[in-house]
Parts: C-alpha cells; structure tokens; sequence
C-alpha cells in the first residue's frame, strides 16, 4: 500500500511538535517534503512565490506558516494544485482550519 504523503510548510520550525507527533504516531504516512522558512519577513511580502515553491506533490498540505500573505499564497497553490491544505487556526479560502 503507498504511503500518504504530506508536505509540510513552516516558519521557524513552528510545526515542531505537530510533526513529531505525526513522525511517532501516524501510520500509513510519509512526510515527502518539509519547507522551514528561516528568515525574517517584512509586514508584506509581495513575493510570496520566493517562500512558497510551486513544484511539489501531495495528498495533503499542512500549513504550519505564521505570515498571513505567505498562508494565503499557500492555499491557492493548494487549490490550483487539488492538492487539499490544512491550514490550522487560520481562515483561508479553500483551506480547512480546525480549531487548535
């Protein structure tokens, strides 16, 4: 059976702890890619396309990034891409936000 693959989009490594608790406990899954955006970033970014790579593959995004233009980037990637995201705590058209 393929895995269930997962890419994974953070800044600072803020999804830390939730992608431990995947590596640990979810089976059947396979974290294929995992961006970490390290630098700081102004109140605007402009060009979100530098962050956010449109060249990958998966069944599924967790949005893990803190700046709101770099999230709302992600999602209509997500989206162009039929890829579905989960974009936690946040409100995003064509992302599904659970409650954290």
């Amino acid at each position: 059976m393929d895995k269930f693959k997962l890419v994974i989009f953070e800044e600072h490594g803020s999804g830390e702890k939730k992608i431990q608790g995947i590596t640990e406990h979810g089976t059947g899954l396979e974290i294929s890619r995992r961006y970490n955006i390290e630098e700081s970033l102004s109140e605007f970014v402009d060009d979100p396309e530098r962050y956010i790579p449109e060249d990958f593959s998966a069944d599924l995004v967790l949005d893990f990034l803190k700046h709101p233009d770099l999230s709302a980037y992600l999602a209509r990637v997500c989206r162009q891409k039929n890829i579905p995201v989960i974009a936690s705590g946040k409100k995003h058209a064509g992302a599904l936000t659970p409650f954290t």
